[in-house]
């Protein structure tokens, strides 16, 4: 997602937008048609004058002019309406030269008011001038017949260039063309992203002047990223760290709109840095992907299963795997069966790709080689769930999927009493009856932590990962246990399916690319393909002990409620904002 300037975009400038309907009638009133056309005029109304283009010269001689004039003239008036008080003569009675006094006397002071900012006068009368340049309402008369409910286009920051685009909007909306077939049609991502915004708002009635279409690469998303698009949402990144992790230092990129998590983890990071850092070891590497087959019986289902696990039939199967891809590289094959029906689980290394792709089509491979001597063998799907991708599963937990990883670290009993305001004793009770015990009550599969998921979406939305591997990914234990003579804190998560990767996806996109940047591990390493996606998994696995870390502790001193009334509660009154 390029967020570029993350901004909205900012609609026309004071768009002149004139609704007319226009009514034809037949001579014998048998048919009555009405047409409802927007025209779009971009004209910029007459600019609001201001009180120093009063004349002229330039802006010290026109003020040296009016402070002049304002002192003289009220000077000769009060000179004039003494002599008149003296003489007894009417106040009333003035003089041609006094008419042009009190005249001068006016002016000068309306001037001066600008001068010194009190120009609200002229601010209302400058908004009223815009309001009734902006808007023109031309309506004829109504029709004698009743008219079939119809809706009106509605103002939209979409600008349509030409009037073929206009066209090409009705023609959507009647639906005589498909609204996925934009960009084949038309050539440009851009254009046909305005479009069926245009032709989205007046169908369904409904505004999307918060939704930026601006400033993003369409380009970059066709035929890989999403489909049909007609803008972008913005997510607020921000910034957590340094985070010291096997010796080397991370600014860890947060993208989330929860209040305080990026603080907490901030905390954290700074707790492991002061105590020495964290060390993160990567236990396994592996994507999996699991098809199901079909026999006609329990017997034939079985026959498939043995060969599959049979060390003398797996170099074949391996040679007909590694062919799909220069990186796929198949490490195990685990099967199980229910009734006549085989689950295949296809372990293999990606590189620095995240791999589903990758490696469903090395399974695909595979799938066609057993069908030459597995004839009757029925393919069912080519994921029966046992991989299993994006909900949480006792498999991913035990056998991990994708990236495995432990990190852990001591923090010292000053910093945690100075740092994270607990004691250590404090923790490690929390830690037992919450995280392990609590989560064990509720039947949590994969679940016993603080807020793992937090961290993990965060970063994975930063970095372009599949925000759905989320489930799946956060599966973590967190342990905390006393040591050196119950003085220090040894804190450590365990993570076993962390499914990210460096290339590919969301990976490419500018703004997510930027912050793998940041991390360092952009694109695929040359090096040893696989060393980036691996160095994202602990940096995760890092933010992650940071984050558990920080938020146990504000559990435990008391801190999570006050903390979050202060920092994640807004101050917005929505009822104007929902209004």
């Amino acid at each position: 997602m390029d967020l570029r300037r993350g901004l909205p975009p900012k609609p026309p400038s004071n768009p002149l937008i004139r609704h007319r309907k226009t009514t034809s009638n037949h001579k014998n009133n048998k048919r009555s048609s009405s047409a409802i056309e927007t025209v779009v005029d971009h004209r910029s109304p007459s600019p609001i004058p201001k009180a120093s283009d009063a004349l002229p010269l330039p802006l010290y001689l026109t003020n040296g002019i009016f402070f002049s004039l304002f002192f003289c003239v009220a000077y000769f008036l009060l000179h004039r309406w003494r002599d008149k008080i003296r003489s007894s003569t009417p106040l009333h009675v003035v003089t041609l030269s006094e008419l042009a006094a009190i005249a001068s006397l006016i002016a000068s002071f309306i001037y001066l008011l600008g001068f010194f900012g009190i120009d609200f006068v002229q601010s209302f009368i400058g908004t009223s001038r815009v309001y009734e340049d902006n808007f023109t309402l031309e309506d004829d008369e109504h029709h004698s017949k009743p008219k079939p409910r119809i809706m009106a286009p509605l103002p939209t920051v979409v600008t349509l260039t030409s009037e073929k685009d206009e066209e090409i909007v009705k023609s959507v909306v009647s639906g005589s063309i498909s609204s996925y077939s934009l960009e084949s049609k038309l050539g440009d991502c851009r254009r046909a992203a305005s479009i069926r915004r245009a032709a989205l708002e007046r169908k369904t009635g409904r505004p999307l002047l918060g939704l930026p279409l601006e400033g993003f690469n369409y380009e970059s998303i066709l035929g890989q990223c999403c489909e049909m698009p007609i803008g972008y949402v913005q997510v607020p990144v921000g910034i957590a760290g340094p985070l010291l992790l096997n010796g080397g230092e991370y600014m860890v990129p947060m993208a989330t709109t929860e209040g305080c998590l990026v603080a907490s983890t901030n905390r954290g990071c700074k707790a492991i840095f002061a105590s020495g850092g964290a060390t993160a070891i990567l236990l396994k590497d592996g994507m999996t992907r699991a098809p199901v087959v079909r026999f006609g019986s329990a017997a034939r289902a079985s026959h498939l299963k043995f060969f599959l696990e049979d060390p003398i039939n797996f170099d074949t199967l391996s040679i007909v795997f590694n062919k799909s891809s220069r990186f796929a590289r198949l490490q195990s094959i685990q099967c199980s069966i229910a009734g006549k029906n085989l689950y295949i689980r296809f372990t293999c290394s990606t590189g620095d790709a995240m791999g589903m792709n990758m490696i469903s089509k090395g399974v695909q491979n595979i799938l066609e080689f057993l069908h030459i001597d597995f004839p009757d063998m029925e393919v069912i799907g080519i994921s029966g769930n046992f991989c299993s991708d994006k909900k949480p599963s006792a498999v991913n937990w035990i056998e991990g999927r994708g990236k495995s990883v432990v990190c852990e670290s001591v923090i010292t009993s000053e910093i945690v009493k100075k740092v994270l305001k607990t004691t250590v004793p404090a923790l490690v009770e929390l830690n037992m009856l919450k995280n392990l015990t609590g989560s064990a009550l509720a039947g949590s599969l994969g679940g016993f932590n603080a807020h793992a998921a937090n961290i993990v979406s965060a970063v994975f939305i930063a970095t372009g990962q599949d925000p759905a591997q989320n489930i799946e990914s956060s599966h973590c234990i967190t342990m905390m246990e006393p040591v050196n003579g119950g003085k220090d804190l040894h804190i450590s998560v365990t993570m076993p399916s962390i499914e990210v990767g460096t290339v590919g996806g969301g990976t490419q996109l500018a703004s997510q690319s930027a912050c793998l940047n940041l991390l360092g591990v952009k694109g695929p390493s040359k090096e040893s393909p696989g060393a980036n996606s691996r160095l994202l998994a602990t940096i995760i696995a890092g933010s992650v002990l940071a984050g558990e870390l920080s938020l146990m502790s504000a559990i435990s001193s008391g801190q999570l409620v006050k903390s979050h009334m202060k920092y994640n509660r807004s101050n917005r009154d929505m009822t104007v904002i929902s209004s």
